[in-house]
This record gives C-alpha cells, sequence and structure tokens, in this order.
C-alpha cells in the first residue's frame, strides 16, 4: 500500500507530518507530494487514488481497517472541486514529487524549454504575444511585449528576476506554486532568459516562505544542468509588501532599501544593476512552459475577451471550501463565493468579498455576476490582482476594514511619496473621526479627497491602489459610516 500525503506548508500546519508518521509506524509506504489545493480538507490523505480528509493521526488505523467511509471522498481527481477546474498552470499539483526530476519530464517538464530552443528566440517571444498572456502579478501588463522589450535592448547583460514576493492576504498561490512544481518556475525563467539573452535569473522570496525557499534552492542546484547556460539563484526578502512593487524589489535585490523608483526609465531598460531586466510574477513564468509546450492558439482558447487563459484563483477568508480553483477567465465572481466556494464557513450570509489583495476592492453579492476577468473588474472598479478572493460574512463592520486598508497602507509605505506616506496616516486619523461619529459627513467628503489625491499622486500601487477598498466599502456599505 502506498500513502500519498503533501508537504505544502499549509498540509504542514494542519498536522501532515505527524499523520505521515502515523502511517508510517502502521507499517504502510509514505510518499509526499505536491498539494492538491483542496486545504479545507488538510491533511489529504491518498491511497491508490482514493482521498480520505481530513485526516489526523488517530484516524489511521481506521483508514487502513477499511472503516473511515466519514473521512473518504472517493476518487480525488472526481471530485468537483478538483474536476470542475482547467488546470494548466497547476496540472501537476497532487500528482508528483516536487523534487523529482524523473516526475517531472515523465509529466511533460522540459518540453516547452525545447520547443523555445528549436523555436528561437524571436519566434517565442512572438508566440508570448499571440497567447495573451498578460502578468498574473496584478497589473495585467502583456508579458511577451515586456520581454520583446528586453530583447531589443543593448546591454552586455540583461537579468530574469522572478517576483515570488507573494504579500497579499488570501493568496498563496505562488507559495503552492514554488513548493509543489519548483522544476516548472525554473523552467518558465529560462525559457525567457533564452528568448531575451539573459544568462542570469533570480527568484526574490518573501522570508515567510522557508519550506518554499528550500524547495527552490534544491530545485535550482539539481536541475541546473538542464537550464545551463542559464543560471538561477534564490535571494531571500525580509517581508516587506512594497517590495511586490518591481522596483522595490530591484533595490532589495541590489542590497539597498526597498524604497519606490520613480518611472521612466522603465526595469526593461534600465533595471537590476541598471540593465535591462525582465520582471515577472511566479503564476507568469510557470504559466511560459505551458504556452511553448502546447502552442500560442491552444491556450489562447481559454478565457474571455483580452484575458485569455486560465487564473489560479484562491478562495479564502470566512468560506466553507477554502483551496485553489483554476479556471479560465469568465467565470462570475458568485459562483467562485457561493457555489465553488460553498459561501461561509460561519453559515451566515456573505456580505462582501475583497478581490485582490488588501489593496482590492470590496464587492457586494449585488455584483456577484461579474466576470473574472480584468477589464469587468475595473468597469466595477475593482481589480483582479493576484487572483485572491477573501469571503466576510454578515458580521463585518466595513468602517473598520476601510480603516485596516489605510493601517495597512501606513505600515507598509516605504516613504518616498507624501501621498502614500502622509495621506495613509491622515486617512487613519479621519476614519477615527467617522467611527467615533464626528462630523461624519464632512470627514467622509474628506476621505474621498484624500483618496483622490493618494490615487493619482502615490509612485506605486501601494498608495495608488488604497482607495479601492476605502471607496469601495463607504459606497456598498454606507449604513456602516454613519452616526454612532
Amino acid at each position: 500500500m502506498k500513502v500519498r500525503i503533501s508537504d505544502d506548508a499549509l498540509a504542514l500546519a494542519c498536522g501532515a507530518d505527524d499523520v505521515a508518521a502515523a502511517f508510517t509506524k502502521a507499517g504502510a509506504e509514505v510518499g509526499r507530494t505536491s498539494s492538491w489545493g483542496m486545504h479545507w480538507l488538510e491533511p489529504l490523505v491518498e491511497i491508490d487514488g482514493i482521498g480520505y480528509g481530513p485526516v489526523a493521526a488517530n484516524d489511521v488505523q481506521t483508514i487502513l481497517d477499511g472503516v473511515a467511509d466519514k473521512l473518504c471522498i472517493g476518487q480525488i481527481a472526481d471530485h468537483p472541486f478538483i474536476a470542475r477546474q482547467q488546470r494548466l498552470t497547476f496540472a501537476r499539483a497532487g500528482r508528483t514529487v516536487p523534487l523529482s526530476l524523473e516526475d517531472y519530464a515523465a509529466t511533460g517538464g522540459w518540453q516547452g524549454l525545447t520547443a523555445a530552443r528549436a523555436l528561437g528566440p524571436d519566434a517565442t517571444i512572438e508566440a508570448l504575444i499571440a497567447s495573451g498572456l498578460r502578468g498574473r502579478g496584478g497589473a495585467g501588463f502583456p508579458a511577451g511585449i515586456k520581454w520583446r522589450t528586453v530583447a531589443q535592448a543593448n546591454a552586455d547583460q540583461k537579468y530574469i528576476v522572478c517576483n515570488a514576493d507573494e504579500g497579499d492576504s488570501g493568496t498563496f498561490a505562488d507559495r503552492m506554486a514554488m513548493e509543489g512544481d519548483p522544476y516548472q518556475l525554473i523552467e518558465g525563467m529560462a525559457i525567457a532568459g533564452f528568448a531575451v539573452g539573459a544568462t542570469k535569473g533570480y527568484v526574490y522570496i518573501r522570508s515567510e516562505y522557508p519550506h518554499a525557499i528550500a524547495k527552490m534552492e534544491a530545485a535550482a542546484r539539481a536541475c541546473a544542468h538542464l537550464i545551463a547556460p542559464f543560471d538561477v539563484e534564490i535571494r531571500v526578502g525580509a517581508g516587506a509588501y512594497v517590495c511586490g512593487e518591481e522596483t522595490s524589489l530591484l533595490n532589495s535585490l541590489e542590497g539597498k532599501r526597498g524604497e519606490v523608483r520613480a518611472k521612466p526609465p522603465l526595469p526593461a531598460l534600465e533595471g537590476l544593476f541598471g540593465k535591462p531586466t525582465v520582471v515577472n510574477n511566479v503564476l507568469t513564468l510557470t504559466t511560459v512552459p505551458w504556452i511553448l509546450a502546447h502552442g500560442a492558439e491552444a491556450y489562447a482558447a481559454y478565457g474571455m475577451g483580452r484575458s485569455r487563459g486560465t487564473m489560479p484563483i484562491q478562495i479564502a477568508g470566512n468560506v466553507m471550501l477554502g483551496g485553489l480553483f483554476e479556471t479560465a477567465f469568465g467565470i462570475s465572481l458568485g459562483e467562485l463565493v457561493q457555489d465553488i466556494g460553498g459561501g461561509t464557513a460561519s453559515g451566515r450570509p456573505v456580505r462582501a468579498v475583497q478581490v485582490g489583495g488588501p489593496l482590492g476592492a470590496y464587492h457586494p453579492p449585488s455584483q456577484f455576476d461579474t466576470a473574472f476577468d480584468y477589464e469587468a473588474f475595473t468597469a466595477v472598479d475593482g481589480l483582479i490582482g493576484h487572483g485572491g478572493l477573501v469571503v466576510f460574512d454578515d458580521s463585518v463592520d466595513m468602517a473598520k476594514q476601510a480603516r485596516f486598508a489605510m493601517e495597512f497602507c501606513a505600515a507598509e509605505s516605504c516613504g518616498k511619496c507624501t501621498p502614500c506616506r502622509l495621506g495613509s496616516t491622515r486617512g487613519i486619523e479621519t476614519l477615527d473621526r467617522v467611527l467615533a461619529g464626528d462630523n461624519v459627513s464632512e470627514n467622509l467628503a474628506l476621505i474621498e479627497d484624500l483618496c483622490d489625491t493618494m490615487k493619482f499622486g502615490s509612485l506605486c500601487a501601494l498608495g495608488g491602489f488604497t482607495p479601492y477598498p476605502v471607496l469601495s466599502a463607504m459606497t456598498h456599505f454606507p449604513e456602516d459610516f454613519g452616526e454612532r
């Protein structure tokens, strides 16, 4: 009997090591795999394709005795949460041993890099452009255009930088990708390096992800001979939220204070150490191998409008079925929350969903028909960002959530620009007056004016996007901002 248990950080936090030890003690052969992304079932145990979860150490004997019907979920691959997905980026999730080169090669690994080398640099970039892939880190800028800009720049050295500083609330796809399928990220970086003429790559990972760091370091060593002359180095950041902004990240990589650089010049022309640099998010780079292996048209066949392909959506917060759900763009927000996510874990009605991290807008149920699409969310003054959904029930105080947005910005600001540094501090003070019932109408008008200044005057998205949660809370939940 072969028992498969994830060694993903979330599974470990839920007690996966104890469950694995109990199976080993009982005489079973235990293999550690990547996570399926069904987080509400962790620790999830798989035996001959059959899943059991969540499993505690004292459940092991009942499973081995065949009397654990209450824990059994049937064939994992047939579970509605998995079967309804369109997994391209996370096709190996739950199925492979993360650091096994044999597993990776047997499941299509390195086919994208092989295809790119056969096509040549220019055709590789054109394929990426034709696929419609947009940056998955937040801005949604066409990845191929950025690559072409770096490719056309004249320089003696170019760099590929992977932004793995995943700091948005409710997001975990980057961590899952690095812990569960590290070679895919490295292959994507190697393809990028080949396409633009870069021989050096850096993965910038936040220090809060020790398991991802260890996996990526081991993977980089194990596959170095396969990606040569391209070389990948892992760097660890201190966990400053602002380093998720590409120029702050570059400063940090250079050993400087992580603060925003004014643009222009763009990093594509003057990036790391002043050289042309491709800066892409983990989910962008991990998607590249599939596109090159299967073709741009195959990828572009998924999605809607200008949002092509699939998006790994992370469902979190007060939700019954939290986890990672990869599907083509176009699914409605309501379907994600109510149908796939199962509504709230508390059983109370859903009141709001924050999409796009702590700087994303709050969406009420009246907007649940909004398609998960970059332009559709822009139309309702929202943003997709990194694809994280945080669900709230009807007990939430939205005025306090608005204050938290300002507080978050103040705590995480690099301090370089006035609208972000001072605007967020004054925002906290003004919202405190609102919460105290002091001249509510006048202070809410002041908040609106302040948000306008922050939105258009900040150097980066930290200050520029903080107005999204504040204004959306005020717009959709005005009753929480009344006289108290």
